[in-house]
């Protein structure tokens, strides 16, 4: 699945970077070398990726935002993702 990692920059979002999930549903490549303090937003294109399969979903698209307020913290995001729902967290 391509995810895209996207950053806040006073009323703008810049895209920070972009991956592709492996077999294990990671996309471990995804974050910049360093976050920093900010906000961030992660946008999954679900309905491709269920298209790809042919597998019917309601949300083309799952959007997350998220804060960074401690840059040396790890942040993990997990999407669990259904064609017809989802669920995230702050993993660790």
């Amino acid at each position: 699945m391509l995810i895209r990692l996207e950053i806040l920059e006073g009323t703008t979002w810049r895209e920070a970077s972009t991956a592709r999930t492996d077999t294990d549903g990671r996309a471990r490549e995804l974050s910049p070398s360093a976050l920093r303090t900010g906000d961030y937003r992660l946008t999954f294109a679900t309905g491709a990726w269920f298209a790809a399969r042919d597998v019917e979903c309601f949300f083309p698209t799952v959007t997350i935002e998220f804060r960074v307020s401690d840059p040396k913290r790890h942040h993990h995001v997990p999407l669990l993702l259904s064609p017809f729902g989802y669920s995230t967290y702050r993993g660790s």
